[in-house]
């Protein structure tokens, strides 16, 4: 601010050089004059100093005005705050008077109602007693009892009439508390018929004025039945009775708060007689007609119908029904289909029963097979436990024709049909019992499923597999493992999906648990010694196709330098037959099932052909087809996609370089990293192998 200032002042006093003549410090019209610009500044400063004591002599009378003006406000202040005060005082005082008014008004009013009170009584009970005499005389003459048009007044009048004459001895006023009663009757007759008109006409307010009236009389219930009755008459026009009863009672739910002092009373009662007379035949109609003889509709009807109510009943809550207008609801509920929930769980499983039966006799008589006991007695245990031990074909093999007695529509149907008994069970069971009655119906699923159906199937599957020495057998059983395999997924996703959501909170769960692992155990049982029967069986029939097809001289031929094949005969078979065991395996698996049975055929395969090659002695040309076949072997053996078994076709095939390598090279070989880490004797039985076994002395290689 200090800098602004000084900067002001030296712009003011350049301004005022510049005007003053001789005052320019660069020359111009006339040369620099100090004198004149010193006189100008003289002249300059003393108007200064005439206006700043001209502008302090303004200042000081405008203070001295303004404390004037400050010591006047202040005493009107004052002079307004003892005027307030005054005033507040006489308000307190009018305040007080205003209150002594007021309380000798109310004891005034006090004084007049106790005295107008007693009088009203009197004038009401003279008038009552003027027509009390009326009706002692059995003459009404009174306009009242006899125009129409003042039937509300009259109605006022004879209620009160009908209560005293209560109170009267019979024997004395028996005639006439008859003629009261016999005109309170009337009037009360009088009144519905005129309610019932209104309600024809619509006259909502007409209606409103007489249950009004009525509200006091013994009829007043009657009104509402009949406007109840009334409500209905052409309500129900159209085949769904759910569908008119909600339209219906949106529609009355509107009229009854317009015409009825208590509207959720007259709703509740609308809605009971509902219940009890139109859904209950309805639901009993469709119910009775089919209970005993097609229990199959019976169960969807009373599931449809059941759903449907409770469906109804959850748009009613919406109107005004009370105080606990759920509990009110399920009771009605609970009314119509108590004795048809009572037995739905014996008739759901007795359904489930003979529906399951039918569907899987109706399947294998598409067969035209006839089911196989199996037998579950101690000989057939015993008869188990030594085929799971031994491997060994306990009885004669059947031949199924490549039928694997598993039925994908089948288990769809048995599968929809428990999805349906699970979906009345969460519906129509009591909570309490959902957990049980779901458990049992599992219990069924199980039997038919997995006992009647897949076990059985595994059962004629396992007992048509051949023994290992048969020739051209066909293998049917792992297309038996796939379909179960599929079939039981199908199985265990409607235990996840649809039975856990029914048990999970419940102590169910871990029966339905322990039960699923059983019946998994027992069919893995049997999956694994037919997938280990299967497999012998592709070991003897390899063992045949080289037994049939291998010649001693394939590999010591009569002309070591005119052999033309790649590798022998037998190699060609055996790898083509492999080939297409590993395709078949791959379509009947899933999962590490594939890669555990895949391993488990390729080591079987391997020790196969390591026995095979031992059997026979090889010349030079001969290793070398032999070293072909092995090649072939293990070319075969990566469609596999085991690192194992193709780890195990290296090895043999560095064993069979052992066949031909030069004798001064042979220790080296057997140093080599495919076959350091081998017995010694295993190497020495490959080298005992070649032909010049003994005329080379190989075996000093070993000593």
């Amino acid at each position: 601010a200090s800098c602004s200032g000084e900067l002001m002042e030296y712009e003011y006093i350049e301004r005022l050089a510049w005007r003053t003549p001789g005052g320019g410090s660069k020359g111009g019209a006339e040369a620099f004059d100090p004198k004149k610009l010193l006189e100008e500044f003289e002249n300059h400063i003393e108007e200064l100093k005439q206006l700043d004591e001209k502008i302090q002599r303004k200042v000081e009378k405008l203070e001295h005005q303004c404390h004037r003006e400050a010591k006047e406000f202040a005493h009107k202040v004052q002079d307004l705050q003892r005027s307030n005060q005054v005033a507040f005082q006489h308000f307190q005082e009018l305040d007080e008077h205003i209150s002594y008014v007021a309380t000798k008004v109310c004891h005034l009013g006090d004084q007049l109602e106790g005295v107008n009170t007693p009088r009203q009584r009197a004038v009401e009970a003279q008038r009552l007693m003027t027509y009390f005499n009326e009706f002692l005389d059995g003459d009404l003459r009174s306009d009242v009892f006899n125009n129409p048009d003042k039937i509300k007044e009259a109605a006022d009048i004879i209620q009160k009439l009908h209560l005293i004459a209560q109170e009267l001895p019979f024997d004395r006023f028996a005639d006439v508390k008859a003629k009261i009663a016999s005109k309170y009757h009337d009037l009360e007759r009088q009144l519905i018929q005129e309610f019932t008109a209104a309600q024809r006409r619509g006259e909502i307010g007409r209606m409103r004025e007489v249950a009004s009236v009525l509200l006091h009389f013994k009829g007043y219930a009657h009104c509402v039945d009949v406007y109840i009755k009334q409500c209905q008459e052409s309500a129900y026009l159209r085949n769904d009775v759910f569908e008119d009863t909600a339209n219906l009672c949106q529609r009355v739910n509107k009229q009854v708060g317009e015409v009825f002092s208590s509207p959720e009373t007259v709703m509740a009662k609308l809605i009971q007689n509902i219940f009890e007379n139109k859904l209950q035949a309805h639901v009993r109609e469709k119910l009775d007609e089919t209970r005993h003889c097609d229990i199959e509709q019976y169960l969807k009807n009373l599931y449809d119908l059941y759903s449907r109510t409770t469906l109804l009943a959850t748009k009613l809550t919406e109107f005004n029904l009370g105080s606990d207008k759920h509990t009110f609801l399920s009771k009605l509920i609970k009314s119509i289909f108590s004795s048809y929930l009572e037995s739905y769980i014996d008739m759901e499983r007795e359904y489930l029963r003979t529906r399951g039966a039918l569907i899987l006799q109706r399947y294998y008589d598409s067969k035209n097979h006839q089911k196989r006991p199996i037998g579950t007695g101690s000989i057939q245990d015993l008869k188990e436990r030594i085929r799971q031990r031994t491997n060994l074909p306990l009885g004669p093999s059947i031949d199924t024709h490549g039928e694997t007695f598993l039925s994908p529509e089948l288990v769809v149907n048995l599968l929809q049909e428990t999805r349906h008994a699970f979906e009345r069970c969460h519906r129509l069971s009591d909570p309490s019992d959902l957990p049980k009655n779901a458990f049992s119906i599992f219990l069924l699923l199980v039997d038919h499923l997995c006992v009647e159906h897949i076990d059985y199937a595994l059962e004629i599957g396992l007992s048509a597999i051949p023994s290992s020495d048969a020739k051209n057998a066909n293998l049917y059983f792992l297309d038996v493992v796939q379909q179960a395999n599929s079939i039981f997924h199908l199985f265990d996703k409607q235990f996840n999906d649809q039975l856990m959501p029914l048990i999970s909170s419940s102590p169910k769960l871990a029966e339905c648990l322990h039960k699923k692992k059983e019946v998994i155990e027992q069919m893995e049982v049997k999956l694994d010694t037919g997938i280990d029967r299967t497999l012998n069986c592709m070991g003897g029939q390899m063992k045949h196709i080289l037994a049939t097809e291998q010649k001693k001289t394939d590999f010591r031929p009569e002309d070591e330098n005119n052999v033309m094949i790649q590798y022998t005969t037998a190699c060609s078979k055996v790898c083509v037959y492999v080939s297409r065991q590993v395709e078949h395996v791959r379509k009947s698996m899933d999962g590490k099932n594939v890669d555990t049975v895949l391993t488990e055929l390729g080591v079987r395969f391997h020790r196969l052909i390591h026995e095979h090659l031992q059997q026979y002695s090889y010349s030079s040309m001969g290793g070398m087809l032999a070293i072909c076949d092995v090649a072939e072997y293990r070319r075969c053996a990566k469609d596999f996609r085991v690192p194992l078994v193709l780890q195990l076709f290296d090895t043999l095939h560095a064993l069979c370089n052992l066949l031909v390598v030069a004798p001064d090279n042979l220790k080296q070989v057997c140093s080599g990293e495919q076959l350091t880490n081998l017995d010694r004797n295993l190497l020495h039985a490959f080298v005992q192998l070649r032909v010049d076994y003994r005329a080379a002395r190989l075996g000093r290689h070993f000593s």
